[in-house]
């Protein structure tokens, strides 16, 4: 990270140094975010210089900053677009981890002004959290962000945005009786939407993580690895299998027949080894898939008017576990296919019986109305 005049900002990158080999660069890309947002607000008060010696007066202003667009502290106007709650957290979580973490190594007291004692009341726990350690009352912030009452539903796709994704990427081409477009997209999103795994988890794959069934049931193992060309890691390093459906088995099928084409015409070596999602077209060939590139497609989607206007991959992941959700799946099942550490977290996030209830209703007007008989794939078997 560089300041205003093209310097390193040493104290910020000491912290990112420490932790990219523990976090996964997507936590590390955010907080790197938030840590460049609070350093371009010292920078704007003139008091970079003083980052070690602040206090709560500075980190309320701050917030109040985000609130107002970035450019004043305090308006008489409320802005027409302000951050949620939710990104607000973020931001600050990231600056408290970034001081308390300078206050363990060089002493900085600024997190020790920042958190003052434990909760006077313990706050409320999920199913069985009596048993968890980890969730003994620690010390709190003194700056805080209220957050509405009601929380909105996580962005979902309907089946048939899903499909048009996937079409939008490659569709078969039965005169030719080949595909026609870029099979790897499809297979990645499709990857997405059957399975519900994070990006960088697809993006991590290889070849022999990909099981094919024979007989039985394919399945897919998430590994976790830190030697990743393209960086990708999984979340909390935690393996886990995920069965899938005879359709996708058969994509991967196609797509892997179209990697050893081009890897004999480019004369280069692939093994069981090797990525599964790579580079087919442009330089380096044959490397590993990125999440810039992920970007990109998802970019050109959206500007021919394919899928919602505002859709990510992680969009796949919400679909996915609702469509088993509405379809009976036990909750401490789906929590396990997406890789949750407690089930608590898929209730907080999808277990609201009467919110699953109305999207059911939802879903079930859109597909009549689109003329849809039958679950669409991303709701596949759990074994």
């Amino acid at each position: 990270m560089i300041d205003e005049k093209y310097r390193t900002v040493a104290p910020v990158e000491d912290w990112l140094e420490a932790h990219r080999q523990l976090w996964s660069p997507n936590t590390v890309r955010g907080y790197a975010t938030s840590l460049a947002q609070w350093w371009t607000f010292l920078e704007q008060r003139d008091e970079t210089g003083m980052w070690g010696d602040l206090g709560v007066p500075a980190v309320a202003g701050f917030l109040s900053w985000l609130r107002n667009g970035r450019t004043v502290e305090h308006t008489l106007i409320e802005p027409e677009q302000a951050p949620e709650a939710g990104t607000l957290e973020a931001r600050l979580a990231a600056l408290i981890s970034f001081y308390r973490w300078q206050e363990a190594v060089f002493s900085v007291p600024v997190a020790g002004r920042l958190m003052r004692g434990t909760p006077r009341r313990a706050p409320a726990r999920g199913l069985l959290a009596h048993l968890d350690a980890r969730t003994a009352p620690a010390p709190s912030s003194l700056v805080r962000v209220r957050r509405q009452r009601h929380h909105g539903r996580p962005p979902l796709l309907l089946p048939t945005e899903i499909q048009a994704i996937l079409d939008g990427c490659a569709m078969p081409d039965a005169t030719l009786g080949e595909w026609a477009g870029n099979l790897r997209d499809r297979l990645l999103f499709a990857l997405l939407a059957e399975t519900g795994m994070r990006l960088g988890e697809a993006l991590g794959l290889r070849i022999c993580d990909f099981i094919m069934g024979r007989g039985s049931t394919p399945y897919i193992e998430i590994v976790p690895r830190e030697d990743n060309t393209n960086g990708a890691r999984v979340k909390m390093m935690r393996p886990r299998r995920i069965y899938v459906g005879c359709d996708l088995e058969r994509l991967f099928a196609d797509y892997l027949t179209q990697l050893a084409c081009r890897s004999a015409e480019f004369g280069i070596e692939i093994d069981t080894g090797s990525p599964l999602l790579v580079n087919l077209e442009r330089p380096p060939l044959l490397a590993a898939l990125r999440e810039g590139t992920v970007r990109d497609k998802v970019s050109a989607l959206r500007k021919k008017n394919i899928g919602p206007a505002s859709w990510t991959p992680h969009w796949f992941r919400h679909s996915h576990a609702t469509a088993l959700l509405l379809a009976g799946t036990p909750e401490w099942v789906v929590s396990r296919r997406l890789g949750h550490a407690h089930v608590q977290t898929t209730l907080d996030l999808y277990g609201n019986p009467r919110e699953l209830h109305r999207m059911g209703e939802k879903l079930q007007v859109a597909r009549s109305g689109q003329g849809l008989t039958r679950t669409p794939s991303s709701c596949i078997l759990v074994a």
